[in-house]
């Protein structure tokens, strides 16, 4: 967390992940898992891509969520303001390349579903309040993605599909069972809102594996 972030901003962004306190809560509670994840990668530098209309669209029951890599051309890149390096990250983690144009990537989830839960609450100076518990991790370590996304309606700078743009990324250090506490893993924190980001679009995808790298969870929160 940035040094500069005022310890209000902090406190009131964590108190917005807690129910019963007056503010608006979005969680993965009663939210079916999906049993695909689709994720598609359009680099900074091709504008075009964002427009496609091959670009691929989410089946019934696979959840979406759209990367921007950042470009060759760096700020010049038309898509340079939603670019992320953890694109990079999530690229190198896939063991894919990075992408000169658009490259859509399927995973499904493995094994026995795993409960994972999400929750978020409202925004606040910049920032919103996040959490993600695992409330029967065992003795495995697991690798845990954390996902604010903005979900864009289709037609959204003339996009052909609905979109989950992520706008910021956390991984839980949950790799050598060291953080459970009480038979469980959980981590409740602020996550920053990128300028230009609408708030009362943002939601919370989570995708968790288990030490093999098997998909066990695609958790998403739904506001009501």
């Amino acid at each position: 967390m940035p040094a500069a972030v005022p310890a209000r901003t902090v406190l009131a962004a964590l108190l917005a992940c807690l129910p019963g306190l007056g503010f608006a809560l979005c969680t993965s509670e009663g939210v079916p898992q999906p049993g695909v994840l689709l994720e598609r990668f359009v680099s900074a530098d091709c504008a075009e891509c964002w427009t496609d209309p091959q670009t691929p669209a989410a089946a019934p029951g696979t959840l979406a969520i759209d990367w921007v890599v950042p470009g060759r051309r760096g700020e010049d890149a038309p898509l340079s303001a939603v670019a992320t390096r953890d694109a990079l990250a999530r690229l190198a983690a896939l063991q894919r390349p990075v992408p000169a144009r658009l490259e859509a990537v399927t995973s499904r989830r493995q094994a026995s579903e795993v409960a994972l839960r999400l929750a978020q609450g409202a925004a606040f100076n910049d920032y919103i309040g996040t959490s993600i518990a695992l409330p029967a991790p065992g003795r495995e370590p697991w690798q845990a993605w954390l996902l604010l996304v903005e979900t864009l309606p289709a037609g959204t700078e003339g996009s052909p599909v609905e979109r989950n743009l992520v706008r910021n990324v956390f991984r839980p250090d949950w790799g050598d069972g060291k953080e459970r506490r009480a038979g469980r893993l959980a981590e409740s924190r602020p996550m920053q809102i990128h300028e230009g980001a609408r708030p009362e679009r943002l939601r919370l995808v989570a995708v968790l594996q288990d030490a093999r790298g098997r998909i066990r969870a695609i958790g998403r929160t739904e506001c009501r």
